[in-house]
């Protein structure tokens, strides 16, 4: 599913340009890649070290988009702060690649060049859509979403955090012990507050004592590259089936002559990969992907309470992925930025994002679950699109449901139910 979103010159979705892979391990203009529990782990960027325990003010467990924007947003506060990924990068991740502009906007309010990050990728502008009856609409969206490989994406992101004076170790997290004073990180470091960035198989939110979403509440993708299919240039495409639904395929194109390409639908349907391969074919014939890989997506309808305390939860850690589209890349950004801002409340961090997530989504999450129970009827859905064909505030909202913050606005409720049949 989108994700739950080229570049300089690549090749097979990889960054070769000789920046990509050294922006990363600079540290002070020193080049370094540090390895996993690095005795020589420099403290001198942290809080001073407390019997052999180094310090840190802020500790962000995962460098994707949700974790960078977490670091980035941190810095502005004036913490310290230190990124734990398990990966070096660049390194790939199973994504739709799609970023709408808002996701964007939220990045630029922290100052980033948004244009450094898409830089040779062209805008797409246009969204086609199928419903499951075969209703289809294709239209201008408000404004254009980029496609940008996650593996050139979140090296830039990162690499910004990082000019910025955060500290990227690559380490495996495997222990989170929460205190009075601060979070254990596997007995060797200890953060003021600690960040769960880390994706869908979270270890920080299995540490807090949060289970796994319900596999109901739980999708999974698969996703390859392909040749950008004949009169797709400039467009977005979204096929939704009545076959193991709620499922849709997609292809997105990256401006180079390719187009990412992929099939979700619920872990609860007992989706193998032989039926996401087969599902993804049907809805995209033709389609000749390379690169196939799997993803599981923890939906918002299944996310957690954030709990009180010095551990704070960003984008799919979370389960902050749109239960409509799979979208994720916006919510992990503005989920991860609400982190950083938050951890400056030391002790109370856990409270304060609570709040600030409840503020900033909380209306957004409630129209995004109801507009997910219904549409479990693929009638449902047919009307909607139908009714988007014929009004493009129907088709701007619907979009703005399912792709970034948007609400289940009475306008298009009443041209929905006009176009039941």
């Amino acid at each position: 599913m989108l994700c739950p979103h080229s570049g300089a010159e690549h090749e097979g979705g990889r960054d070769r340009s000789p920046a990509a892979g050294r922006a990363l391990v600079r540290t002070g203009g020193r080049a370094r890649r540090v390895r996993d529990r690095d005795p020589g782990w420099p403290s001198a960027r942290g809080l001073p070290s407390v019997a052999g325990v180094e310090r840190w003010e802020v500790v962000v467990v995962g460098g994707g988009p949700a974790g960078a924007a977490a670091a980035l947003s941190a810095l502005g506060t004036g913490a310290s702060v230190l990124v734990l990924d398990r990966a070096d990068f660049p390194r790939d991740k199973v994504c739709g690649d799609a970023i709408a502009a808002e996701a964007l906007d939220v990045l630029a309010g922290l100052g980033v060049d948004v244009a450094a990050l898409t830089a040779g990728s062209p805008p797409v502008p246009r969204l086609s859509l199928r419903s499951p009856g075969g209703a289809a609409v294709e239209r201008d969206t408000q404004r254009p979403s980029w496609v940008v490989p996650r593996e050139i994406f979140d090296a830039r992101l990162l690499a910004t955090a990082l000019d910025r004076g955060a500290v990227l170790r690559r380490h495996t997290v495997r222990t989170v012990t929460p205190g009075p004073d601060g979070v254990d990180v596997d007995g060797v470091l200890t953060a003021g507050v600690l960040v769960g960035a880390d994706g869908a198989e979270s270890v920080v939110r299995r540490a807090v004592g949060l289970p796994r979403n319900r596999d109901d509440r739980m999708a999974v993708a698969l996703r390859g590259y392909a040749p950008e299919p004949p009169g797709q240039a400039g467009t977005q495409v979204l096929v939704t089936t009545e076959q193991r639904w709620p499922a849709y395929a997609w292809s997105f194109p990256l401006g180079d002559g390719r187009a990412n390409v992929g099939y979700g639908e619920l872990v609860s349907g007992g989706a193998t990969r032989a039926a996401l391969v087969e599902g993804l074919h049907r809805l995209l014939p033709g389609v000749e992907p390379e690169g196939l890989r799997a993803h599981r997506l923890p939906l918002s309808t299944g996310r957690p309470r954030q709990p009180d305390g010095r551990v704070l939860l960003a984008g799919d850690a979370a389960s902050l992925v749109n239960p409509m589209t799979g979208e994720g890349i916006f919510y992990a950004v503005l989920s991860g930025v609400l982190a950083g801002r938050a951890a400056a409340a030391g002790a109370g961090a856990g409270a304060v994002h609570r709040r600030a997530l409840r503020r900033r989504l909380g209306a957004h999450h409630r129209s995004a679950s109801a507009a997910s129970l219904v549409s479990r009827w693929p009638v449902v859905m047919d009307a909607a699109f139908r009714a988007a064909a014929a009004d493009q505030r129907v088709f701007d909202d619907v979009v703005a449901l399912g792709l970034v913050d948007g609400r289940l606005t009475a306008r298009t409720l009443l041209a929905a139910a006009r176009s039941l049949r």
